[in-house]
């Protein structure tokens, strides 16, 4: 039975994360920024209740990622899997168009806590002797340009540098690190990219609709490949080349609307 701590798993991919290491027997410490939505995550987790444990906090903030690898490990014990999965999406607008609070916020999230979570994690799994630290990747990690994804994608474009140069640095630690790419998942946060009525919000749901998953598909696959990784450095990935390449050609037969009211 592993401990996993999961930034950001009050709703979206994070909470279908947790769940699946639970359903796996695993015991799995949420995090999240609110503690209502963090309190309605673990009554939703009821029937894991001996198993599941939160601990709130603001993954921008670095003591509170070392509070929360603290707590965790005093009530579950080692801390065998963190997952630095905390994110926000920014409007489909182009950047001189969002104000400056929002690129600030998406960066303390998407960047800065990600780079917290995994100093808060590795300094702590150094005193234990091992661990697995894996981040989030997402659009632009890859390089890829979308209109009106600039910061998104620039701030994942940085989390992918920076697990890399992170894991060269301590290549000789003893803890194991990778990237977990989901692809295209139905959330709460790619839907709120088109949640406005307009021609380019209908274009991109047909896209979701053709390339994207739900979280239970996507959650089955990254949590057995997180569980049974050995590598020191392990990039898994849902949604690949050939993937996508099968459903443009067969897109016709792949007849599903996630945004069907």
């Amino acid at each position: 039975m592993k401990h996993i701590v999961i930034t950001g798993s009050t709703r979206g991919i994070g909470f279908g994360l947790a769940e699946r290491f639970l359903q796996k027997g695993h015991r799995v410490t949420l995090n999240g920024s609110h503690q209502e939505r963090l309190d309605e995550a673990l009554c939703r987790l009821n029937k894991y209740s001996e198993r599941v444990y939160g601990v709130a906090g603001d993954v921008a903030d670095r003591e509170s990622m070392e509070r929360l690898f603290h707590s965790a490990a005093s009530r579950f014990g080692k801390v065998d899997i963190w997952v630095n999965n905390a994110g926000i999406g920014q409007p489909q607008k182009r950047l001189w168009e969002l104000d400056e609070r929002a690129v600030k916020e998406l960066l303390a999230v998407n960047l800065l806590g990600v780079i917290n979570g995994t100093v808060a994690a590795f300094n702590g799994m150094k005193l234990q002797g091992s661990g697995r630290i894996f981040n989030m990747e997402g659009h632009g990690s890859k390089g890829s340009i979308i209109d009106g994804m600039s910061m998104y994608g620039t701030s994942k474009s940085a989390v992918h540098y920076f697990t890399r140069a992170f894991a060269h640095e301590a290549r000789k630690s003893g803890i194991q690190f990778g990237e977990v790419s989901p692809g295209m998942v139905i959330t709460g946060l790619l839907l709120d990219t088109v949640s406005e009525p307009s021609e380019e919000s209908r274009k991109w749901k047909g896209f979701y609709n053709l390339l994207a998953d739900d979280v239970d598909s996507v959650t089955e696959f990254l949590v057995k490949r997180m569980l049974a990784t050995t590598r020191t450095y392990e990039r898994i990935e849902w949604l690949t080349k050939r993937k996508v390449l099968l459903r443009l050609l067969f897109g016709l037969f792949r007849r599903r609307d996630f945004f069907a009211s």
